[in-house]
């Protein structure tokens, strides 16, 4: 993480904390934090929930962009590729922001369509994330971490190269069609572009090792 990313996830990380803060004499007593694949709230809580779901995990990202490629074992450093790492983080940094904005949104009594809003946002990030997840290289933390892709460097790079295009047009397509108020056919496709990866690292790494090249 460069210096400016760190400082500007700190302002967002402020600005969640001040609005909800300004927020939270007009909250009710009980406020939704869950919401099913129709869009209706199933789970609520107390307004200073919104301090954990929005500037707490936010925080916890920042804290875990530094921890990760601490903890990071030999052979599987993050300093392979660690500025793709800050970007990816970044997103997921991104993305919970405006989780948080929607919540806080909803909390003060506005109506909240997930199956547009809530799922848009995921859908986005998933399409930016596989801009560049053929450039992750192996590691515990980041990307599509299975027993056949840590086992094998080829099949990581494969399958990764593969998740690029199923992020991409999984993500699109499911932003197209959460904007379009398709639900649940967004959530579909987003399930769908993210596991097939999963299942080509099984499949390529059984095609390696049938050719007795692991």
């Amino acid at each position: 993480m460069t210096r400016k990313t760190f400082i500007l996830e700190i302002l967002l990380a402020a600005a969640a904390l001040a609005t909800i803060a300004i927020a939270y004499p007009r909250l009710p007593p009980s406020i939704p934090v869950h919401w099913d694949l129709a869009g209706h709230p199933n789970r609520f809580g107390p307004p200073w929930a919104l301090f954990l779901l929005g500037p707490g995990v936010m925080a916890l990202i920042i804290l875990l962009t530094w921890l990760l490629p601490w903890l990071s074992p030999k052979n599987f450093q993050i300093e392979a590729f660690r500025a793709t790492y800050g970007q990816i983080m970044l997103m997921v940094f991104g993305l919970m922001a405006y989780i948080s904005a929607l919540i806080t949104w909803s909390a003060l009594g506005h109506a909240l369509d997930t199956g547009r809003d809530l799922i848009g946002g995921v859908c986005l990030l998933l399409a930016l994330m596989g801009n560049v997840m053929g450039k992750v290289r192996r590691n515990f933390f980041i990307g599509i971490r299975t027993p056949w892709t840590l086992a094998n460097e080829r099949v990581w790079n494969a399958t990764h190269r593969f998740a690029a295009k199923t992020f991409v047009a999984g993500g699109l397509l499911g932003l197209v069609l959460a904007v379009a108020g398709l639900q649940p056919w967004p959530t579909y496709v987003l399930l769908a572009g993210a596991l097939a990866p999963v299942l080509y690292s099984l499949v390529y790494y059984k095609q390696l090792q049938r050719r007795g090249e692991l």
